[in-house]
């Protein structure tokens, strides 16, 4: 494990138009920001409603739902894998667990 975060969101601020019906439940996609240096509250970035891309092209005002901090960390944080592509740890591991079968 390399890290533990923690954050707050505040539920007045959700946007009803942003939630999204699924099989299991209700659900509202999010994006947070891991900065590079905390403000002066000790936090290390927000909590927002994702955008879409009309949205981010438009320059559309973000929606800050709350902010989170890193509350333990073991100095390293696993590498950025981009969407729909499998984790390479993950994959790797499946590999070995191959190779170390007895048949």
């Amino acid at each position: 494990m390399a890290g533990i975060i923690k954050g707050s969101i505040n539920l007045s601020e959700i946007p009803k138009d942003k939630i999204i019906p699924g099989k299991k439940g209700k659900y509202l996609p999010i994006s947070i920001t891991i900065n590079d240096e905390v403000d002066q509250f000790g936090n290390f970035g927000p909590i927002i409603v994702d955008q879409s891309k009309e949205e981010r092209d438009a320059k559309a005002a973000k929606k800050y739902l709350g902010n989170v901090r890193v509350v333990w960390s073991n100095g390293t944080f696993p590498e950025a894998v981009k969407q729909g592509a499998p984790a390479p740890a993950l994959k790797a591991a499946a590999v070995e667990a191959k190779d170390d079968l007895p048949f």
